[in-house]
């Protein structure tokens, strides 16, 4: 069992306010977030949907090399983006679709064998799964 950690500290109001997110392994160390790199195009800061958006392509990605492996396939590269979008819901925001899109190079391997494989990484991984109340994921997967 593992159990990884993240903090954010925010200070002010609203739209004026202004935070940071840490991750215990410091690949995050006091990153800046807020209303304008969120809803705008502020890219000094990041936002939540990105931060999802990479972990979701992390896991997806790494779940597809790991099911290739145990089926005798060797991946050489796999490279995912995910595309998660936030919509406006009533009052508040939903994250109603995230879009993976993943090109990978297996030696040898079919496209039927291929397309099973992404589809139950996708399925099977754990992000994935904590996500289960997104209404829309979708996978593009492309074979080399």
């Amino acid at each position: 069992m593992t159990e990884k950690t993240a903090t954010v500290h925010w200070e002010g109001q609203g739209k004026k306010g202004q935070g940071t997110i840490s991750t215990e392994t410091g690949a995050l160390k006091q990153y800046p977030y807020g209303f304008a790199s969120r809803f705008e195009d502020d890219r000094r800061g990041t936002n939540p949907e990105e931060i999802l958006g990479a972990a979701h392509a992390a896991c997806f990605t790494m779940a597809f090399s790991f099911a290739c492996d145990k089926a005798g396939w060797a991946t050489t590269s796999v490279d995912t983006t995910a595309k998660v979008r936030l919509s406006k819901q009533g009052e508040g925001f939903v994250i109603d679709r995230i879009a993976l899109t993943m090109e990978a190079s297996i030696p040898g391997i079919d496209e039927a064998a291929f397309q099973e494989l992404a589809a139950a990484a996708k399925r099977d991984c754990p992000l994935s799964k904590a996500l289960a109340s997104v209404s829309e994921i979708t996978l593009q997967a492309t074979l080399k």
